[in-house]
C-alpha cells in the first residue's frame, strides 16, 4: 500500500481465540468464491471451526481455474476469464498474504492499451499517480479527449464523479443510468466510448443498464479516490495454483474442512442454531452467486423475514458474457500487450495473450511454438456460434498475423451468474447483516457502504461478514481498509451537494 490517505477502518474488538469460549462455535460457509474464503479466513484465524460448503469441484469461484482437455487430448488449464488484481484492492490482497506473505505469484502488467474501432489508442504507461492530476493527463493525452472538450464539460453534472461519498452517492445517482449521466457531463462521445465504457462493461453490463453511482463509484476508486495508479497485477499462473491451492493449505492447516462438489440446499433452525443440509452451526455465511443464493432462501422457510427476503429474491444477474481461449500454432506479434481492452469494436471487449504472464500457457506455447489468446465478450446479446465467429474476425483485424494460424484448440465459457448494478437497485440489495441472529450474507452482489466494487467488495463482505459473528461471540475481528470513503476535493463535494 502506498496511499498515505488510505482508510483503515477500526476491527472490533475481543479475545483473540475462539478456543478460550466455553462452547468453540461453528460456523458453515456457503461458497468458495472469493467472499466465501475470505469470511473462512476471518473465523478460522480467531479459532472458529468452520466447514466451506461449495457447489463447484474447485475455490475460487468466478475466479476459479480447472484442467481441461483439447479436441486432441492434451492437457490444458481453463478458466473463467482475465481478472485484474489492482494495487488498491487492498482487502483482496490481505487474503492473498495469508498464504503469499509477500504476492510473490503475483506480476504486474505495465500497461493495458486501450483501442476503438477508429483505431484510436489510450494507454495508462506513465500516468502519474496522484489525483487529480492522474486523470487530468490521461484525458489530455488521449485522442479522443481535446482541451476544448475539457472546457465544455458541465461541472455541475459532472461534481459527483470527484465528489464520491458511500452511500451519499448512491441517493443522488444510482437512479440514473451510466450512458444518461455520461451525456449530462457532455463527455465527448469518442472519450466514453474508448474509457468510460471500456470500465463500465466489466460489471458485464452496458452502460445504459447500469447504476451512475456504481460508475462514480469505480471512477474514484481506480482514479480520483486513490493514489495506487492504474497499474495492476495478475497471477503469474493459473489462478487454482497461484491462489487458491495456497489459501487451502493455509485454511486446512487452521482445521478448515472443505465439502466441494456440493451443492447447499436450505438453510433451518436447529434449536437455538442453525443447520445447512443437516449440518449444525452457530453461525452461517450465505456467499454463494445470485442465483445460488436466490434459491437458498427461497428454500429456507425459517428465513421469514418478507422485506429481506424479497430483497434477496429481488437481486438481478447481469446479461451472459462469453470467454473464448484459443490455442494458436504460431505465436502473435512480440509487440503484442498482455492486456487489450477495446471499445466500438462489438462484440470484443477485449485480448488476453496468456503466454505473455500465465505458466501454463507459456509452457504450451514454447513446446508447440504457438502462443495462447483468450477474447472475451460482456453482455452478450447474440448466441454462442455467432459470437465465436465475430469475436476471432475482431482478433484477426487487430492481430492480424493470427488471421493465418491454426487453431489447435478452443474451449469456451458461456455464463450468466454475475450480479447487475442496475439503475435503482442499490436501496434494495441485501446487507451483510441480516434479520437473524448467526447468519450473513456475502459476495459482489451484496451491499457494503464502502468504496469497492467487483473482487474487492466481495473480499470487503467477506471480512465483515466474519466479523459481524465474530463480535456476537465477543471475538476480535479484522481491520477493513479502503480508498478514502470521501472524495479528496471539498469544494466539489459542496458543488454535487448543490444538486450536481
Amino acid at each position: 500500500m502506498t496511499d498515505r490517505r488510505a482508510v483503515r477502518h477500526r476491527a472490533p474488538a475481543g479475545a483473540a481465540d475462539a478456543r478460550t469460549l466455553p462452547h468453540r462455535p461453528e460456523v458453515v460457509v456457503v461458497g468458495g468464491g472469493i467472499a466465501g474464503l475470505t469470511a473462512a479466513t476471518g473465523l478460522a484465524e480467531r479459532g472458529v471451526a468452520v466447514t466451506v460448503v461449495e457447489r463447484e469441484d474447485e475455490l475460487g469461484g468466478r475466479v476459479s481455474a480447472w484442467t481441461d482437455r483439447l479436441a486432441d487430448g492434451s492437457t490444458v488449464s481453463m478458466s473463467r476469464g482475465f481478472h485484474a488484481f489492482f494495487r488498491q484492492y487492498y482487502n483482496l490482497r490481505a487474503l492473498l498474504r495469508r498464504a503469499d506473505p509477500g504476492l510473490s505469484r503475483l506480476r504486474p502488467v505495465a500497461d493495458y492499451p486501450l483501442v476503438d474501432g477508429e483505431g484510436r489508442r489510450d494507454t495508462f504507461r506513465g500516468l502519474p499517480s496522484t489525483p487529480p492530476w492522474n486523470a487530468l493527463a490521461f484525458a489530455l493525452r488521449s485522442p479522443t479527449f481535446r482541451v476544448r472538450d475539457l472546457l465544455r464539460l458541465n461541472a455541475r453534472a459532472a461534481a459527483p464523479l470527484a465528489a464520491v461519498s458511500v452511500p451519499g452517492t448512491y441517493d443522488r445517482l444510482d437512479d440514473v443510468d451510466a450512458a444518461t449521466f455520461l451525456e449530462r457531463i457532455n463527455f465527448p462521445p469518442a472519450a466514453r466510448h474508448l474509457a468510460f465504457e471500456v470500465f463500465s462493461r466489466s460489471f458485464f453490463a452496458p452502460p445504459s443498464e447500469m447504476s451512475a453511482a456504481e460508475l462514480a463509484t469505480m471512477f474514484h476508486l481506480y482514479f480520483l479516490g486513490s493514489s495506487e495508479g492504474l497499474v495492476f497485477d495478475v497471477p503469474d499462473s493459473a489462478y487454482d495454483t497461484a491462489l487458491w491451492e495456497p489459501l487451502r493449505a493455509y485454511l486446512a492447516g487452521l482445521g478448515v474442512r472443505f465439502r466441494t462438489g456440493t451443492e447447499a440446499g436450505s438453510v433451518a433452525r436447529d434449536g437455538s442454531r442453525w443447520a445447512v443440509d443437516g449440518l449444525a452451526a452457530d453461525g452461517v455465511v450465505l456467499a454463494a452467486d445470485v442465483s445460488g443464493l436466490r434459491s437458498i432462501v427461497s428454500a429456507s422457510p425459517d428465513l421469514a423475514d418478507e422485506d429481506w427476503r424479497s430483497r434477496v429474491l429481488g437481486l438481478r444477474i447481469a446479461p451472459p458474457f462469453l470467454v473464448h481461449r484459443l490455442w494458436l500454432d504460431r505465436p502473435v506479434a512480440p509487440d503484442r500487450p498482455a492486456f487489450l481492452a477495446t471499445g466500438g469494436l462489438d462484440p470484443l471487449d477485449n485480448i488476453s495473450v496468456l503466454d505473455r504472464y500465465e505458466r501454463e500457457a507459456a509452457t504450451w506455447a514454447a513446446e508447440h511454438g504457438g502462443s495462447v489468446v483468450e477474447l472475451h465478450a460482456y453482455a452478450c446479446a447474440d448466441e454462442v456460434t455467432v459470437l465465436r465467429k465475430q469475436l476471432v474476425g475482431r482478433l484477426h483485424q487487430l492481430y492480424p498475423e493470427t488471421a493465418g494460424a491454426r487453431i489447435v484448440g478452443e474451449l469456451v465459457q458461456w455464463r450468466r451468474d454475475c450480479p447487475l448494478f442496475g439503475v435503482g437497485d442499490f436501496a434494495r440489495r441485501p446487507r451483510v447483516r441480516t434479520p437473524f441472529d448467526g447468519v450473513v450474507l456475502a459476495g459482489d452482489g451484496i451491499r457494503i457502504d464502502l468504496p469497492v466494487a467487483l473482487m474487492e467488495r466481495a473480499a470487503a463482505t467477506g471480512w465483515h461478514a466474519a466479523n459481524c459473528l465474530l463480535a456476537r461471540w465477543g471475538l476480535a475481528g479484522h481491520e477493513l481498509t479502503t480508498v478514502p470513503v470521501r472524495g479528496r476535493f471539498a469544494p466539489l463535494r459542496a458543488l454535487a451537494a448543490l444538486g450536481g
